[in-house]
């Protein structure tokens, strides 16, 4: 019996660690490097905080879709762009890079510290 709770504490631990790690193929970008990127035209700048957070402070350019809403509104966005995704510290945002990965986009970035450390 002691075996099997070390199996399910290690199984949790690691699903927990994986689910804090960047998705594979999934570029990491700072503030710094976003703020170059938010003139292109040729990229997709999505917020994925919820409606409330972004209608109380969001960065121009970027589009709200909130990450819960992901999976049903990603038909809006362009898979040939790439898509630039930003939340508030960046965990929100790698999760939604997951799930977009998922449904077949392959040009996607996340933005590391998100809100929080914009400046």
């Amino acid at each position: 019996m002691d075996i099997l709770k070390w199996v399910i504490v290690v199984v949790l631990i690691i699903l927990t660690v994986r689910n804090f790690l960047p998705a594979k193929g999934v570029k990491q970008i700072s503030n710094t490097e976003v703020k170059m990127l938010v003139k292109k035209k040729d990229v997709q700048l999505i917020d994925v905080r919820s409606a409330l957070e972004y209608e109380l402070n969001h960065i121009e350019g970027f589009q709200n879709i909130p990450l819960s809403k992901i999976k049903k509104r990603h038909h809006e966005l362009d898979r040939e762009k790439e898509v630039i995704l930003l939340c508030q510290s960046g965990m929100r945002s790698n999760k939604a890079s997951k799930r977009l990965k998922r449904l077949g986009f392959t040009k996607l970035t996340n933005v590391k510290g998100g809100m929080s450390s914009w400046s």
